[in-house]
């Protein structure tokens, strides 16, 4: 199913279904007084389906709540995004159900296999880590936990999802979705009474580990560059990753501006290479890119490299330039500096954990997606991304390799 079709579902079925099941939901929560006992972490499942970068933003929290608990921890994900679970290992890959939703049969169906997997693995606590989804409300409820952790609107008006959640945390809006995070963390180690995730998060909380790239994946990078590129003499790789998911497509900055850049950097510097990145299904898209900017060092490699090869391309590239989207967040588990464009979403909210560094126009009407809108947006000019100019993100990068001593 398309993003806009699991809104509408989510929507117009999600509500009803919530306001239905509620009264059920209530009864049972006091039969088993699961408002007021203590969660049990022992085996504690989290939610979180649809993006791929927030599941690395949760890897501070899980880690968290694995160190001060001994939790054996869950997770659930669309089997499209699960990849992004592998690159720190966090959860063991058989504690990963993959959820499939290519349309709604085999969506309904994984649904009914996930109730059986949550009772034989004995889920005893949810966090959904999903910002106001009816649908995982629902699977958190009819998981049978007895703890059921995740946000809510509290006195905000709107987002209704019944009261399927037990240990509410109020969702604040105007700090990073990480800090958001490790509140519902905190909630599921009773560390608060009420909705008010009212104890500090030291800012060493968010710090994400770094992947593990031994010497060998690194040899095996190289050799796949060269047999890319066969002229490449160690050459410092540069990266640029120009889409962006269909969940937003309003973060793509332009073609022609990544091109602009692109062609910049090849004329100025000329001890780099570019490397274009993207998935299998982009390349066409990156293809683009590529021929317009017209140059030899300047490599279309999408679909070229698999998903667990990119901590160790990150790891021998000097820099990505990169829309908003899932590869600015794989980049942050390694050291390499990442230069993120920053359009309809807010860097206040979703900067990478990493070394990143946004460009970002901060228009009155930005950001325009949030979670009171379920990150839909009308918009078709988009002046919050294309009006960053190509002059300035050229001006930041040339300055960032005179500073490395690249020429």
């Amino acid at each position: 199913m398309n993003v806009n079709t699991m809104r509408k579902v989510d929507q117009w079925v999600g509500i009803p279904l919530c306001f239905i099941i509620s009264p059920f939901c209530w009864l049972s929560d006091l039969l088993r007084s699961a408002k007021t006992e203590m969660p049990d972490v022992r085996r504690t499942l989290f939610i979180e389906l649809s993006e791929m970068g927030s599941a690395l933003i949760a890897d501070p929290a899980m880690r968290k709540l694995k160190r001060e608990s001994s939790a054996e921890l869950y997770f659930v994900i669309f089997k499209k995004n699960y990849k992004s679970l592998e690159i720190l290992n966090t959860i063991p890959a058989e504690n990963i159900f993959k959820m499939n939703a290519g349309n709604f049969i085999s969506l309904l169906v994984d649904v009914f296999r996930f109730l059986g997997w949550c009772r034989k693995k004995k889920i005893s606590t949810v966090i959904d880590l999903e910002l106001f989804s009816r649908f995982t409300a629902l699977l958190s409820f009819f998981s049978g936990a007895r703890s059921r952790v995740g946000f809510t609107n509290l006195h905000d008006e709107g987002l209704y999802r019944g009261n399927l959640i037990n240990k509410p945390v109020r969702y604040n809006p105007h700090v990073h979705v990480g800090i958001n995070f490790i509140s519902l963390i905190n909630k599921a180690l009773g560390l608060f009474d009420n909705a008010y995730s009212t104890v500090a998060i030291h800012p060493s909380e968010l710090q994400l580990e770094q992947a593990v790239v031994v010497e060998e994946k690194i040899t095996s990078i190289k050799t796949k560059i060269k047999n890319l590129y066969p002229e490449w003499g160690n050459e410092n790789i540069v990266l640029l990753n120009v889409n962006a998911s269909d969940l937003l497509p309003q973060r793509r900055w332009q073609q022609e501006k990544f091109a602009e850049v692109g062609k910049q950097l090849l004329q100025n510097f000329r001890n780099i290479i570019i490397v274009m990145t993207g998935a299998p299904a982009e390349k066409d898209y990156v293809q683009h890119v590529t021929a317009m900017i017209g140059d030899k060092r300047c490599i279309n490699s999408a679909g070229y490299f698999l998903f667990e090869e990119l901590a160790p391309l990150y790891s021998v590239s000097t820099f990505m330039l990169t829309n908003d989207s899932g590869p600015a967040h794989f980049a942050a588990v390694t050291p390499l500096k990442v230069f993120v464009l920053f359009g309809p979403e807010t860097p206040a909210l979703y900067l990478p954990l990493g070394n990143a560094e946004p460009f970002y126009l901060g228009l009155p009407c930005s950001p325009c997606v949030s979670a009171s809108n379920h990150r839909k947006t009308s918009c078709v000019t988009r002046p919050c991304i294309t009006g960053i100019e190509s002059a300035i993100v050229f001006d930041r990068l040339q300055k960032y390799l005179q500073e490395k001593n690249i020429n």
